[in-house]
């Protein structure tokens, strides 16, 4: 959809491909409940979400109200202020149309009284708009450990008796396969798989989501994807700060737990899956799980963990804290297509730079006449964030009267190709595929369980002090034992080149 276009043009465009999906046409008036409304997620991702879904017509005055609900003592004209310095990119009458339509319950998570009064003030809303059949979506901004509580008061006091209810939750889901089953065993007492969307918002993300179009709408990559012809994959997220005043917190988890067990995780299962039947959202999720059911154990001498210096000077983590802020890990998937194709996982916090990435890189062309090897081998990069792109490395002839090589690239750079689109935030994809209920991007029960089998022995000999962290320095790359462990398992790194966004001068 072009930058210029209204609202009722995106929404036809939205609904056609809903229609592809084979999605139901939703009526009725939407109650949309934010439980832990006062904190720092409501306020920075899950509002502002709405607001532009609200905004660009996706969702409509007179057909949506919002209620916030947390244990803060607010008034609706409180919250409407807190989250008001948040809500960016409209109208000022777009920004006072929406905050009228949120409404404050203050209540425990934990007790009835407070979701009885939540219940009765959605359905004064729901009879006021003498809907047939109202909607309700209720999102979790909450810790996970009162998911269980909060949820029992939702299906006790607060289901819809005549429309839908579904319930959005955001990681982390569990520490462990033992924890993730408990919660998914709670949860899955209180509601059908079907009203459960377990959010990661790494499947929201615009290069994310076109990776399934990219591997199976175009037929150049449909012979070259396999092991025949790539070496290796590298997924990799780099932060370059550290836990921020988080650290008693990050400590209880770790870069594992954080971003590769479910982020990249989820790459992972996108770049890796076998093509799907269809665009089903069950089609595709039978394919995610299959290939994470293919992952071989992790070795502990393809792994590397490292510990940025200065971490433990947070006076909440322990002095004798063995918690990763970086690790590498690589995967050996035990498959037709992927059989010796290692995929390198690498996460790290206080790093020299910040991006995300996907990096294919291609075996040696048998034959080098060009004796270019050195330069490097052919990459398929595709850049997540930021400055969403995705670019092909490849070896050209360097412009002159000599018969001289270097490496350059075919780019798609998002912000030159797509100069009046606002690429939409993932929050905000998420909650409209909730509404329309369309659960391929999220995580399925299954597919959470296999997730957690691959990654639980590991994460149990780090707790035990089996595997250590090595320090590294703030602003560098990490370990040098990371890098050199790609090199071990075949990653040849380009030297020379660096890619530079392009720009308009």
């Amino acid at each position: 959809m072009s930058g210029g276009s209204s609202p009722r043009s995106r929404r036809s465009s939205f609904n056609s491909l809903s229609r592809d999906l084979e999605l139901p046409s939703e009526q009725g008036c939407l109650s949309v409940i934010v439980l832990g409304a006062s904190g720092d997620l409501a306020k920075k991702k899950t509002f502002p979400a709405l607001f532009h879904l609200f905004a660009q017509g996706f969702i409509q005055s007179g057909e949506v109200h919002i209620f916030g609900y947390a244990r803060s003592n607010l008034s609706d004209d409180g919250l409407r202020e807190r989250i008001r310095g948040y809500l960016k990119g409209a109208s000022e009458e777009h920004l006072s149309d929406f905050l009228q339509h949120i409404k404050y319950v203050s209540g425990s998570y934990d007790s009835g009284e407070g979701f009885e009064k939540l219940n009765k003030e959605i359905s004064e809303y729901e009879k006021s708009n003498k809907s047939e059949s109202p909607r309700r979506l209720f999102y979790l901004a909450l810790p996970p450990s009162v998911y269980p509580s909060v949820c029992k008061m939702i299906r006790t006091y607060c289901m819809n008796p005549s429309g839908w209810t579904r319930v959005i939750v955001e990681k982390p889901f569990g520490k462990d396969l033992d924890s993730s089953e408990e919660l998914s065993a709670q949860l899955g007492e209180l509601f059908d798989e079907n009203q459960l969307y377990r959010i990661d918002h790494y499947l929201g993300k615009e290069l994310v989501q076109n990776l399934l179009v990219l591997r199976f709408a175009n037929r150049l990559f449909l012979p070259l994807w396999n092991r025949d012809n790539i070496d290796n994959i590298q997924i990799v997220f780099r932060e370059d700060f550290g836990t921020d005043g988080r650290g008693g917190y990050f400590d209880q988890y770790g870069i594992i737990r954080d971003i590769i067990q479910n982020h990249l995780l989820q790459v992972f299962c996108l770049v890796a899956m076998e093509k799907p039947v269809s665009l089903k959202p069950e089609h595709i999720r039978d394919e995610k799980v299959k290939v994470l059911q293919s992952v071989n154990p992790i070795k502990h001498d393809e792994v590397v963990l490292g510990q940025y210096e200065g971490y433990k000077d947070d006076p909440t983590v322990p002095d004798d804290s063995n918690t990763p802020t970086f690790a590498s890990v690589v995967f050996r998937v035990h498959n037709e297509r992927w059989e010796g194709v290692p995929f390198i996982l690498k996460a790290g916090k206080a790093l020299s730079s910040r991006k995300a990435e996907v990096r294919v890189q291609f075996k040696d062309v048998p034959g080098d006449i060009f004796k270019c090897k050195r330069q490097g081998r052919n990459e398929f990069v595709i850049r997540l964030q930021p400055s969403e792109a995705m670019y092909m490395k490849l070896t050209v002839k360097k412009p002159g009267l000599e018969m001289a090589t270097e490496q350059s690239e075919l780019d798609l750079s998002y912000g030159m190709r797509y100069q009046n689109v606002k690429i939409p935030e993932a929050c905000e994809r998420l909650i409209l595929d909730t509404i329309r209920g369309d659960q391929q991007h999220f995580v399925r029960r299954d597919e959470l369980k296999a997730a957690w089998q691959i990654f639980t022995p590991l994460l149990h000999d780090i707790d035990e002090g089996k595997v250590k962290s090595i320090p590294y320095q703030p602003g560098s790359r990490g370990p040098k034992e990371a890098d050199e462990l790609s090199e071990r398992v075949g990653y040849m790194q380009t030297h020379g080149y660096i890619w530079i966004p392009p720009t308009l001068a």
